[in-house]
């Protein structure tokens, strides 16, 4: 998603300090220049969609951390896939749980795809490269 192609918002939303910097670091390797909006915990993903409403930019894709406090991830995926106007936000998991039951909840509340984390610095740039040739190069998007 370089200048080039598409300059919305990505969203991350992440309680984890190190995979909130891993992700940034991965990010800024891939040279992505679309802004970044942060949440850190599912309380303040969900403070977005009001901004949202008041119109400020949507994000192009959403990576979505399931464990956290306040508010699950999975929770926040059920509000925002339940939403007329956001709906169609892609979202991809990106979480440490690789639990049989987390995955299908994840699908069946509308994630589009659900990544593991990996640990190692350099297979996460891999996913992080994996991320953005799919959702700048390869999926069609519909705009709103």
């Amino acid at each position: 998603m370089t200048k080039k192609e598409n300059n919305q918002p990505i969203m991350l939303v992440e309680d984890n300090p190190v995979d909130l910097d891993l992700t940034m670091r991965a990010f800024k390797s891939q040279k992505l220049d679309n802004p970044i909006l942060t949440a850190r915990d599912g309380e303040e993903a969900l403070a977005f969609i009001e901004k949202w409403e008041k119109g400020e930019p949507r994000p192009a894709i959403i990576l979505l951390d399931l464990k956290m406090p306040k508010v699950n991830g999975l929770e926040v995926l059920r509000v925002l896939k339940s939403h007329s106007s956001f709906k169609t936000i892609p979202v991809v998991v990106l979480t440490t749980s690789s639990e049989s039951s987390d995955v299908k909840e994840a699908y069946q509340l509308g994630a589009n795809s659900y990544i593991v984390k990996p640990v190692d610095f350099e297979k996460f740039l891999e996913v992080a490269k994996q991320i953005d040739l799919y959702w700048r190069v390869l999926n069609k998007t519909y705009n709103h």
